[in-house]
């Protein structure tokens, strides 16, 4: 298989070698280049065609959320995952909306790193606990939540959403439900096209906006 060609978008130099330097030793990625800002991040997106853009929140000229923006309406098949130092929901919430499909924090450990983006990679889980426990304690908090599920969904469906609210990947999900991954897959597949969602991040906040969450 080859290797996950990777931009490295963030206006520190020393940040961008920090992430080299995380990804290098791994084969599965390959750094095929690096921005300093959100504009150059785009620009780049068009003469590299990287699979991966992992670009901070937090840039000169464009933000790393206004790259994104852009980044997806023209190269909608680049996938953008969003680095920041800070888990405020209100920046999942609108990385998802400007086309994420993941959100990094900083501070995560190495290995947990390169486990989010295989795992990202993979189409297996694009969020991680944290967050997903993240964006459950913040909507529990909102005055205004959409109480209501349509009804398109089948019990074994909205069982599968509330799994992936809690940040589980297929495997897990499959295993709990004593059903094949690839049916999980597919249950995935059909549940994004009924809410008409684009990736399993915006079906995580999906679950959590309407109560789809796990008993503990």
């Amino acid at each position: 298989m080859n290797a996950y060609r990777v931009l490295i978008a963030d206006d520190h130099p020393m940040a961008r070698m920090a992430i080299r330097s995380l990804l290098d030793p791994d084969p599965s990625f390959e750094v095929i280049g690096e921005a300093e800002n959100g504009e150059e991040a785009y620009l780049l997106c068009g003469q590299l065609q990287p699979d991966l853009v992992l670009m901070d929140i937090n840039m000169p000229k464009w933000s790393g959320l206004e790259a994104t923006r852009e980044v997806k309406k023209a190269y909608p098949h680049i996938k953008v995952v969003i680095l920041s130092v800070s888990d405020d929901v209100a920046d999942l919430i609108t990385a998802i909306q400007f086309g994420a499909q993941g959100y990094l924090l900083k501070n995560l450990e190495p290995d947990d790193w390169i486990n989010y983006l295989h795992a990202l990679l993979g189409e297996d889980s694009e969020l991680t606990r944290e967050m997903a426990t993240r964006l459950m304690y913040s909507f529990r908090q909102e005055e205004h939540v959409d109480e209501l599920v349509p009804d398109v969904l089948t019990p074994r469906e909205r069982e599968i959403v509330m799994y992936v609210g809690a940040g589980k990947t297929n495997r897990e999900i499959s295993e709990a439900l004593i059903i094949a991954e690839n049916t999980v897959k597919n249950h995935l597949k059909n549940i994004l096209e009924k809410l008409q969602l684009s990736n399993r991040v915006q079906l995580a906040a999906y679950a959590v906006r309407h109560h789809l969450i796990m008993k503990k």
